[in-house]
């Protein structure tokens, strides 16, 4: 049966596609459009044989993928316009922190709603700019609105008025309810200025930042896309300071389990005390290969243990019953 392994083994050796028949380009296709990799992928095998209708289908994601990364950059600058005034560092995060800067993680990548950190003591200061520069809130109820502020590590969600794009201003990385409390001020400290004023994170956070936001923070849901930034952040910059710095955020196993699937899936070169798998390690590998042949979810239940798995590492047991019992209730 056909799984995302099609889309894993095409992105780590562009070659191996050659062998595919009539079946095997749509399913890669399809696959890789449902997690956001056909941009990547186009890339990847960018001047190597194929159907005519598989050429121009890629063309296509190279085309958009081009008009995704200057839309993210442009948007980027809007921020950078708005919050230039207040003299705080504004350090951008995920796919526009890799075309930002150029890394090898932002060919092609799918990039979409501009996330950004700011320091905690400032958010207030940050939304008010954002606030006067056009944006404006995306929930707005308010029990959503009070969750945000009192737990996420972000704002609520914020939309520009008239280019309908998403802002999400973070001041850490994970939840203040999760159970790992990364080192929001190191992140800050730590970070890389560019030329425009912005900054990213430095490289071994962007990792640890990848493999929180996977491992740490949600369901694997776009584990194929996170793996993929992991993969490509490690060949660029090495793991030589990793181990230790993961340490500092308390994201060591959640560093060392992502490096695993990603050599495990695209032989992303680790260190091998990274290599040893432990008994959950498969799971969540059958988890984050759940595609068929036309792109859709499969494994049901994986997918469902890992939902809930997703919810029980975010806040306490009796926290958790509260907030789910009052978003049923106000979805009843």
């Amino acid at each position: 049966m056909i799984d995302a392994r099609i889309l894993a083994e095409a992105l780590r050796d562009p070659a191996t596609t050659a062998a595919l028949d009539t079946t095997g380009w749509p399913a890669l296709l399809a696959i890789a459009r449902a997690e956001q990799l056909i941009g990547t992928l186009a890339h990847r095998l960018d001047g190597l044989p194929m159907p005519g209708v598989a050429a121009r289908i890629l063309a296509d994601a190279r085309a958009s993928a081009e008009q995704g990364r200057v839309a993210a950059l442009w948007e980027a600058e809007m921020a950078r316009r708005a919050l230039a005034p207040l003299a705080m560092p504004v350090i951008l995060l995920k796919g526009t922190a890799y075309a930002a800067a150029g890394l090898a993680a932002g060919s092609g990548r799918s990039i979409g709603d501009l996330d950004i950190l700011v320091p905690r003591a400032r958010l207030d200061e940050a939304e008010a700019a954002l606030l006067a520069a056009g944006w404006e809130w995306v929930k707005p109820d308010p029990y959503d609105d009070a969750y945000y502020r009192r737990w996420m590590h972000e704002l609520p969600p914020l939309i520009h008025r008239e280019r309908d794009r998403m802002i999400d201003v973070h001041h850490t990385i994970l939840p203040r309810t999760a159970r790992v409390t990364p080192d929001a001020d190191a992140l800050i400290a730590d970070s890389v200025a560019l030329a425009n004023g912005l900054r990213v994170l430095s490289p071994d956070d962007m990792l640890c930042h990848a493999a929180a936001h996977l491992m740490a923070d949600g369901d694997l849901a776009g584990g194929m896309r996170n793996l993929w930034d992991i993969h490509c952040l490690i060949a660029e910059f090495g793991t030589a300071g990793l181990e230790a710095r993961a340490a500092v955020h308390g994201l060591g196993p959640a560093v060392a389990r992502a490096a695993r699937q990603a050599h495990a899936l695209y032989g992303t070169v680790i260190p091998g005390s990274w290599r040893v798998w432990d008994s959950h390690d498969p799971l969540y590998r059958r988890r984050i290969l759940a595609r068929d042949g036309w792109g859709r979810p499969t494994r049901k239940w994986t997918r469902l243990g890992f939902y809930i798995r997703s919810h029980a590492i975010r806040m306490p047991p009796m926290m958790l019953a509260r907030h789910l019992f009052i978003k049923w209730r106000k979805e009843g």
